[in-house]
Parts: structure tokens; C-alpha cells; sequence
């Protein structure tokens, strides 16, 4: 039995996304830009999944673009952003645990001159919005933060932090790191009035290679690429339609199963919590009331390598962190102020619309399996 806890990292394409991509490869396989009626059939792709992409936001489909994927997402909102709004400020405020792709961008504009303001969670593991409005100030000309951690899941207060700062700072451009929670979560754009909003394909069950940022009326950004007037001349080069058909089908069967998976979430998530805590070596280190939809875990004393590696022989994958550290030591959990045994020990588990009961038992009994040999050879 082939056991899939890494969805985090990926989730396996659907197979309504698979038969669109292939479709779309084989039948509408003109490019959206030419005038011709092959071309007409794959413009009409595009409109389709701006308008379900659109649904889910409860936003104007001409607010979508469509991108490679969400670093290539976050780095237009946040550069794109920061260069159409060069005379409002030079400040960023950010927070402690983001992804490498907001990470890393912010800190290539801070060797440019920018200040970074980077908040950090409390000494619960949890955000508070209080901390994001008191960094935010007058030079602020950018505020970017993800919705949910992909490491430990902590959900942070983005409709707190949203609607506080836009009554305070009316202009503020504010971008959110929607990866992790998009289509999980509520994200009605009505209701909260951000500007700005990544999204990736691949964590969602389309194919890798495809993700997306909304964006407001209004805003305007600098693109990072220069070519072409595809995507509103923010995102040039001939758009990859059959991913984009895959996306459309994944979005789609999103917001028609989202509630049941998230209960399978829900109890994948319980079901371990509760069984992991009879387990005397083991470590919670998501909290509670992070998303159902992954459990970040620690054996202290059995490096996190090691342990995945063991998984893995019985045919079992989870991950030690964010898929892009490449097994480095989190900067995340050493952020969340995790002790440095749990950081080398950490395992994330994450959970798709198929995991069983079963699956996880059988992870549970190769864990203990795992704990009694490594802990014989570690003493």
C-alpha cells in the first residue's frame, strides 16, 4: 500500500484536471492569441477558468491572472507592487514564517534599500493581528503574508489584519500568500478587501506549472516580465493552456467537494492527534486550531532524515518541511521558537481528499516501528 502524506509539497492530479490537460493538448491545442477558430476554442479555456477561478473569490474575472505558479505570483505582487509604488514608501512589512518565495523577494528588495518589518508569532505559536497594525506606518508601502503556514498550519488573523489596516492605512497595498488555504478556506474578496492574492495549481490536485494572482481593480503593478500583452501585459508569454483546462476542472471540483474534504481533514487530523499522543516519544507541534490539513509532528532525538527515509522503505512519504527547503533545517519552526531537538526531528503530515483511516494506521504502526529501532541505536 502506497501511503501519500506529503500533499503539502503536492497533491496527485485529478483525474477530471488529467483528462482536461489532455484534451485540451490534443483537441484545443491553438495558441488563446491567435484569431483563427483553433485559437478562439483555447481563448475560450482561459475565460472559462478566469470565471471559476473568479466564483471562488466572488471577484471580476478580468482580476485573474494566470502565472506559472505561485513564486512566480508572489514575485510580481510584491516587485510588480513595490515598483509601480515607488514614491508611497519605503517599507515592507512581512512575517517571520513566510515562504521562501515571499522570504527571498522581500530580502532582494531590502538589499535595494527597503526597511523590512518582519512580525513574529507569540509565545503560543500563534499571530496576532495587534502585531502586524503597529508595524504597518506611513512609509509602509507594502504588506505581504500568507494565509496558512505551510509547516505547522497556523491560520493567521488575515481578515482581522485586513480590515483594521484598511481602515487605518485606505491605501496600503496588502498582499496575501493564499497558497495553503485557497479553496479550503472562505477568501471572499467583499469581505476582505485585499489587493493582492497567490494561488498555485499543484496544491489543489491540477498539475504542477500553473497558479494564478488576483488583482484589484485599480492596482496597478510593474511587470517582472517583458514580452508579449498576454494576461494584460503583466505576465507575457503564450499561456499554457492545457494546465490552465486542468486548473479549471481542479477548481471546479474544489468548490463542489471542499466541505466533504475538509471533513476528511478534519478527522485525518483528530484521528492522529488523538493516536500520536499515546505515543510517549512524539511531539505535536502544530496547535489546535491550526488548518485540519496538515500535523506537523517531532520525535525528538531521531533526525527528521532519518525517520522520512525509514517511512519511505515501507512505502510511506511525508516530508521534514516545506518541499523547497530540500531537507534543510526549518527556519519556520526555529521562527515559531520550536527547541532545536523538535526543529531536527520535525516531520510534516499532510493529508489529501483520499486519505483513509487505514493509511494512517498503518503510518502509526511503521512510526512505533521506526521510534523502538532508532531509539535502540541513538542510546
Amino acid at each position: 500500500m502506497e501511503i501519500y502524506l506529503d500533499n503539502c509539497a503536492t497533491t496527485k492530479v485529478c483525474n477530471e484536471a488529467a483528462s482536461a490537460c489532455m484534451e485540451a493538448m490534443t483537441q484545443q491545442y491553438g495558441n488563446p492569441s491567435s484569431l483563427h477558430k483553433k485559437g478562439i476554442d483555447a481563448e475560450s479555456i482561459l475565460t472559462s477558468a478566469r470565471k471559476t477561478t473568479a466564483s471562488i473569490l466572488n471577484c471580476d474575472p478580468d482580476s485573474i491572472i494566470f502565472t506559472s505558479g505561485a513564486t512566480e505570483s508572489n514575485n510580481l505582487a510584491i516587485l510588480g507592487g513595490t515598483a509601480a509604488r515607488k514614491r508611497d514608501g519605503k517599507t515592507i512589512v512581512t512575517s517571520t514564517v513566510e515562504h521562501a518565495s515571499v522570504e527571498q523577494t522581500v530580502a532582494f528588495l531590502e538589499k535595494q534599500g527597503y526597511t523590512v518589518k518582519r512580525v513574529k508569532p507569540r509565545p503560543d505559536g500563534n499571530f496576532a493581528a495587534a502585531d502586524f497594525i503597529d508595524a504597518v506606518d506611513h512609509d509602509t508601502v507594502l504588506l505581504t503574508f500568507m494565509m496558512v503556514n505551510n509547516e505547522l498550519g497556523t491560520i493567521l488573523p488575515y481578515e482581522s489584519i485586513v480590515s483594521s489596516l484598511r481602515r487605518k492605512y485606505p491605501k496600503l497595498l496588502i498582499h496575501m500568500d493564499a497558497v495553503q488555504g485557497f479553496t479550503k478556506f472562505p477568501l471572499n474578496i467583499r469581505k476582505i478587501d485585499v489587493d493582492l492574492i497567490s494561488f498555485s495549481g499543484h496544491k489543489l490536485y491540477a498539475p504542477k506549472g500553473i497558479g494564478g494572482l488576483y488583482i484589484k481593480k485599480g492596482i496597478r503593478l510593474e511587470p517582472v516580465l517583458h514580452g508579449g500583452s498576454q494576461e494584460r501585459s503583466l505576465r507575457s508569454g503564450t499561456q499554457a493552456v492545457p494546465f490552465i483546462a486542468a486548473l479549471d476542472q481542479a477548481l471546479r471540483l474544489c468548490m463542489e467537494k471542499g466541505p466533504q474534504w475538509m471533513e476528511t481533514y478534519r478527522y485525518c487530523n483528530h484521528y492522529l492527534r488523538e493516536a500520536l499522543q499515546k505515543i510517549p516519544e512524539v511531539m505535536i507541534n502544530s496547535p489546535e486550531n491550526a488548518s485540519p490539513h496538515l500535523l506537523n509532528i517531532s520525535v525528538p532525538g531521531i533526525p527528521s532524515e532519518i525517520m522520512l527515509h525509514f517511512l519511505e522503505q515501507h512505502d510511506i512519504f511525508v516530508s521534514s518541511g516545506s518541499a523547497c527547503s530540500k531537507g534543510a533545517k526549518s527556519v519556520v519552526l526555529k521562527a515559531y521558537g520550536l527547541p532545536e531537538e523538535q526543529v531536527k526531528s520535525a516531520l510534516r503530515l499532510s493529508f489529501s481528499k483520499d486519505t483513509t483511516k487505514e493509511q494512517l494506521d498503518v503510518f502509526l504502526d511503521t512510526l512505533e516501528q521506526g521510534i523502538r529501532r532508532f531509539k535502540a541505536v541513538i542510546r
